[in-house]
């Protein structure tokens, strides 16, 4: 984690005043030892219930809640990261959004013959839509990740991941990393909540980037993967290759459920290590989003 300065007590009052027409750049920080904002690059300690707000918030509020956040007492700036989604938010993930993903899929699942499938969902007008975690579940920057024991093909799946509130409104960004088993989810396309869904599978971090429009449309995502020192992996993509909106694949998670607690939404990866590859313990997963930062994970 870098390191984070600031103000860390004393008065202080957000401010949500444009500078030069620019939103400001704010960052919410879950540690263990407390939650801090971040604005313009200054953090301050802030109530933890802040985050729950957030995603508890219904259409028209954040703004509102940022505007009329207090400072806590002084805090240390010390102890792990925790993943920025409050324990009873639910993350979800969709599937196949880039061209690369579709072509991924339909190799691993061919044998199956469920390639037919991924061909056909990325034309289509309704998205793969899937549940990933719990909050509770996510592991943060930091964490270990993990791949199944009966698992013989496994990769990390770096995401751009949504903050949704209970309205619905996108307010905020983070690093995802769905972690999945290729074996499994090729073996049979119905397998794909056992391939998807398990201990350690969902990493969320480093942090919240905050406002609907604080991240660049072409914004940069990096795959690094290290071996025993070595580089095992890496590249890079960035979101003009995403095929939906953000807004079409929130309009159809929210269209028949409700999120009382809100949802973080993954939005798809356009970067897949090949067959030739696959995690084992011990690997250092890195991803990188342009203005948001790194999520690194071991696998234990």
């Amino acid at each position: 984690m870098r390191a984070l300065k600031g103000t860390l007590s004393g008065d202080f009052r957000l401010s949500m005043a444009r500078n030069g027409g620019q939103a400001p750049d704010m960052k919410l920080h879950c540690l263990e030892s407390g939650t801090l904002l971040e604005k313009d690059g200054e953090c301050h300690a802030v109530e933890n219930e802040l985050l729950r707000r957030l995603f508890r918030s219904k259409a028209g509020e954040v703004e509102s809640i940022l505007e009329g956040v207090k400072t806590a007492n002084p805090m240390e700036v010390n102890g792990g990261i925790l993943p920025p989604v409050p324990d009873l938010t639910e993350i979800w993930a969709a599937g196949v959004t880039y061209l690369r993903s579709k072509s991924a899929r339909m190799e691993e699942s061919e044998k199956a013959g469920g390639d037919v499938f991924y061909d056909m969902v990325y034309d289509a007008e309704r998205p793969e839509l899937f549940f990933k975690a719990m909050g509770y579940r996510a592991i943060g920057a930091g964490g270990e990740i993990r791949v199944r024991d009966d698992s013989s093909w496994d990769v990390p799946e770096p995401e751009l991941t949504l903050a949704i509130n209970s309205g619905g409104e996108i307010f905020g960004f983070a690093v995802g990393n769905d972690v999945s088993s290729r074996s499994i989810e090729g073996e049979n396309p119905l397998y794909l909540p056992q391939a998807k869904v398990y201990r350690g599978s969902c990493a969320v971090g480093p942090c919240l980037l905050l406002g609907r429009d604080a991240l660049k449309s072409d914004a940069s995502i990096q795959l690094t993967i290290t071996r025993a020192g070595e580089v095992a992996f890496d590249d890079s993509t960035d979101l003009t290759q995403l095929k939906r909106s953000f807004e079409e694949l929130v309009e159809f998670l929210y269209r028949e459920l409700d999120f009382p607690n809100g949802a973080m939404l993954m939005t798809g990866t356009g970067l897949v290590p090949g067959s030739d590859f696959t995690l084992t313990p011990g690997d250092v997963v890195a991803i990188e989003i342009e203005g948001l930062g790194v999520l690194e994970n071991v696998v234990g």
